[in-house]
C-alpha cells in the first residue's frame, strides 16, 4: 500500500456546484514538494518492477523484436530518392539519400543519433526547395512538441548559421527560386503572457542567410488568437495559398493571392464549414479537398478567377468510404479511401473518371503517399498488423506496381493471422475491432487480451504494426483493436457520435467490445486488459471507473483525466471543440462531470492500474496522471497495485527514442504478463 498523499482544502464553483480539488498542489510541477512526491512514486514504480522476474525476460525479447530494419516512405526530389531508416535498435531513423531505391549503400544525410548520442533529438519535419538544392529540417528535443528549424546545403552537406524557433508542426513552402520560404511559428517567450505561449501564431518569410530576428512578417490575426496558419505554393508558383484554422476543429479556411504580391490575401473557401485543403493547380484550376457537404470527403476544382461557390466544379464526389491522402499527380488524382477502418488506393483521372484499384494487400493502413508529380511517379508507404511499414512503388504511366522497401521483423501471415468482428454497442450499432492471434487459437475463454482504443478528435485506429504487440501475440496472447466512435473510422459523423455530450457513448463502445470478446468465449474478465494512450487515456481511466469488475489489468497512458481543467494547461484549450468548455457553459460541465475521470472515482477494489506520464509532455501535462493516481491509490481498497511511472526527458511520444520505448514497455509488458497469467 502506498503513502496517501496530503490533501488540501481547495474547492471550486461551476454553475452553482462545489468541486472539490485535493490535489491540485500537485499541479506546480517544479514545486519540491511535487517534485518530491514524484520521485516518491517513480522510486516505488521501479522498486515494484525490479521485483518481477518476468521483466528480464522480457525486456530481452522486446530488444530482439524492435531489433530490426524499418522504412519511411521515400520522397523522390529532383530524381533522388531521400527516405528515413533505422536499423533496428538505433534510437532514432537516419535521413539518407540515393538515385535509386535499391541501392544498398545509400549516402547518409542527417543522423540524429549523432547530434544527440542520448537519442531524445528527433528529426520530426523535412521540407525540400523545388531543385533540390536545400533542405529545411525540424528537431525536437525531449519529445517536446516545439521545434527548431535548421537549412541544410544538400550539396556541401553544411547548415547555414541561421536557427528558425518558437514552431510547432509547420509546414515550409519554397520559393521558385530557393531564396527563402515561409513558415509558421509563435511568439517568442516573454513577449506575451505564458498562457498564450500557443497563441498569436503568424506566418513568416524567411531569407537564405539572414538571421529569424529579420523574417519578415507576412499575415496574423490578432483579433483572434487562436488561429493557425500554414501556406504553400501552387504547383506554378503563381500564387501563395494560405490555410487557417483553430486547434482540433476538422475545419478550416483557404485564402490565395498572387506569388510576387505583397497585398491581401483573397477569399478561396473562407466559410467556417468544413475541412479545406490545397491538392494542386491544373488547366488553370486550383484542386481542392473537402468536407463541406460532404462529411466522408470529396475533391473539387475552383477558378481562383471566379472563386464563389456557385463556380465550383465536383471531380470526385462523396463516397460512402471516406477520402483519405489524396495528392495529385499530374493529370491524376491518386487517394485512399477508407473502408471498415481500412484502406485501399484508387486512382483517377483529374476529370473525375475513374482508371483503377491498386493491387495492394487488404487489412492494411497506408501510412503515407508521396508523390512526384511530374513523372508520374507514387510511393506507398502501408502496414498491417502483421507486417511493419512496406513501401511500394507506382508508376502511372505503365501501371506497374512493386515493392522497394521490405522491412524486417513481421509476423508470419501462415502462424499468425487478423480478423475483422462486428459487435453490438448498447443502441445497437454495429462496431468493427479488428483482433490479431495465432491462427490455431480456438474461442475457449483461456485466452490473455489486450483491447486497445482511442475514441476522439476524428481519429482513426487502423491496423498498425507493433514489435511489443507482436510480441505478446508470439507468446500466445490476443490484440484486438475497437474502433469506436470518436474517430474517423466512418467519417465525421462517426466523430461527432462521441465528443461533446456524446462522449458517455465512447465508453459504452469499448466495454460492450470487452463484454463482447467474453461472450464469445476468447477470454474472461481476469484475463482482459485494456489500454489507451492521451485520449485513449481518458477513455481507459472513464471505462475502468464504469466497470473494473470486467478488467484483469489496466493500463492508462499520458491520460487526460481532470476534465474540468483540462483546458487551462498549454495545447489544452484547443480541445473545447471535443469535450465542450465545462466553466463557460453549464451543459457542457453537466456532461463532462458525469465522465471526469478524476471527479467519479469511488473507494472499492480495483484492478491492477499502471500509469504513464512523461515529465516534459506539453500536449498532455502530467499533472492529469499525478492527480488520478493520488486519487486512484486513495481509493484503492484492495490489494492490487496503482502504480504511477512518470518517464524523464521525454514527452507526448513525439520522437521518443528506442531505447526508453523498449525500457518502458518492459514495464507495461512485464505488468500485463504477471497480472494476465502469461509467460514469456
Amino acid at each position: 500500500m502506498s503513502t496517501p498523499t496530503a490533501k488540501t482544502d481547495t474547492v471550486d464553483f461551476y454553475h452553482g456546484h462545489e468541486i472539490r480539488d485535493p490535489y491540485r498542489w500537485l499541479e506546480e510541477s517544479t514545486h519540491p514538494d511535487t517534485e518530491a512526491w514524484a520521485d516518491n512514486q517513480n522510486q516505488r514504480t521501479r522498486t515494484y518492477f525490479d521485483s518481477l522476474t518476468v521483466r528480464n525476460t522480457i525486456q530481452k525479447k522486446l530488444a530482439g523484436r524492435w531489433n530490426a530494419v524499418k522504412f519511411f516512405t521515400p520522397e523522390k526530389v529532383n530524381g533522388e530518392y531521400f527516405y528515413q531508416k533505422n536499423n533496428g535498435l538505433q534510437n532514432q531513423p537516419v535521413l539518407y539519400r540515393s538515385h535509386n531505391l535499391s541501392d544498398s549503400t545509400p549516402d547518409k544525410v542527417i543522423d540524429p543519433n549523432e547530434i544527440n548520442p542520448e537519442g531524445t533529438t528527433a528529426l520530426t519535419a523535412l521540407s525540400f526547395s523545388g531543385k533540390g538544392s536545400w533542405l529545411a529540417y525540424a528537431l525536437s528535443e525531449n519529445g517536446s512538441d516545439w521545434q527548431t528549424i535548421r537549412i541544410r546545403n544538400l550539396e556541401t552537406g553544411k547548415d547555414l548559421p541561421e536557427i528558425i524557433r518558437w514552431a510547432k508542426f509547420t509546414d515550409i513552402a519554397w520559393t521558385e527560386n530557393e531564396t527563402g520560404f515561409y513558415y509558421s511559428r509563435y511568439p517568442e517567450p516573454g513577449t506575451v503572457p505564458e498562457a498564450d505561449g500557443s497563441n498569436y501564431n503568424r506566418l513568416y518569410f524567411h531569407r537564405l542567410n539572414t538571421p529569424q530576428s529579420e523574417d519578415r512578417l507576412i499575415h496574423e490575426r490578432p483579433d483572434d488568437k487562436e488561429l493557425s496558419f500554414s501556406a504553400t505554393f501552387t504547383d506554378d508558383h503563381r500564387h501563395l495559398i494560405l490555410q487557417s484554422w483553430k486547434g482540433t476543429e476538422n475545419k478550416s479556411r483557404l485564402y490565395y493571392r498572387e506569388a510576387a504580391s505583397d497585398g491581401d490575401f483573397l477569399p478561396l473557401a473562407p466559410d467556417d464549414d468544413g475541412y479545406y485543403s490545397f491538392l494542386g493547380n491544373s488547366e488553370g484550376r486550383f484542386i481542392l479537398y473537402t468536407t463541406a457537404g460532404a462529411p466522408n470527403g470529396r475533391i473539387i476544382s475552383v477558378d481562383p478567377e471566379h472563386p464563389e461557390k456557385e463556380h465550383w466544379q465536383e471531380i470526385i464526389p462523396e463516397q460512402e468510404s471516406v477520402l483519405y491522402f489524396p495528392k495529385l499527380a499530374g493529370n491524376h488524382l491518386i487517394a485512399a479511401y477508407m473502408e471498415h477502418a481500412w484502406h485501399r488506393v484508387e486512382l483517377y483521372r483529374t476529370d473525375g473518371t475513374h482508371v483503377r484499384r491498386l493491387d495492394l494487400p487488404e487489412m492494411i493502413s497506408v501510412s503515407n503517399i508521396q508523390v512526384s508529380k511530374k513523372e508520374g511517379e507514387v510511393l506507398i508507404g502501408y502496414t498491417s498488423y502483421l507486417t511493419p511499414t512496406t513501401i511500394a512503388q507506382y508508376t502511372i504511366e505503365s501501371d506497374e506496381l512493386v515493392t522497394v522497401l521490405v522491412p524486417e521483423g513481421g509476423l508470419d501471415p501462415d502462424l499468425y493471422t487478423t480478423r475483422q468482428v462486428f459487435y453490438p454497442s448498447t443502441d445497437g450499432t454495429q462496431i468493427p475491432m479488428f483482433i490479431t492471434s495465432r491462427k490455431d487459437l480456438s474461442p475457449d475463454g483461456s485466452h490473455p487480451v489486450l483491447l486497445y482504443g482511442y475514441g476522439g478528435f476524428n481519429i482513426s485506429m487502423t491496423p498498425a504494426f507493433n514489435a511489443s504487440n507482436a510480441m505478446f501475440i508470439e507468446d500466445g496472447g490476443i490484440y484486438a483493436v475497437a474502433n469506436i466512435r470518436g474517430g474517423g473510422e466512418y467519417g465525421e459523423e462517426w466523430h461527432q457520435g462521441g465528443t461533446f455530450g456524446n462522449k458517455p457513448q465512447v465508453f459504452d463502445d469499448f466495454i460492450s467490445a470487452a463484454e463482447w470478446l467474453i461472450s464469445e468465449q476468447w477470454t474472461k474478465p481476469e484475463k482482459i486488459a485494456i489500454m489507451g494512450g492521451s485520449n485513449g487515456g481518458l477513455l481507459v481511466a472513464a471505462c475502468l471507473n464504469r466497470r473494473p469488475d470486467l478488467y484483469g489489468a489496466v493500463i492508462c497512458q499520458v491520460p487526460v483525466t481532470d476534465m474540468l481543467r483540462y483546458h487551462k494547461f498549454t495545447v489544452g484549450r484547443f480541445w473545447t471543440s471535443e469535450f465542450g468548455h465545462p466553466e463557460e457553459n453549464e451543459e457542457d460541465f453537466r456532461n463532462i462531470i458525469a465522465y471526469s475521470p478524476l471527479h467519479n472515482i469511488k473507494e472499492r477494489e480495483h484492478p491492477p492500474l499502471l500509469i504513464t506520464t512523461a515529465d516534459t509532455d506539453d500536449r498532455v501535462v502530467p499533472l492529469h496522471a499525478m492527480k488520478y493516481a493520488a486519487a486512484m491509490q486513495e481509493a484503492q481498497k484492495g490489494d492490487a497495485p496503482i502504480l504511477l511511472r512518470i518517464e524523464k526527458d521525454a514527452g507526448h511520444g513525439l520522437g521518443k527514442p528506442v531505447s526508453k520505448i523498449i525500457d518502458e514497455h518492459a514495464d507495461i509488458y512485464s505488468f500485463l504478463y504477471t497480472h494476465l497469467d502469461m509467460d514469456a
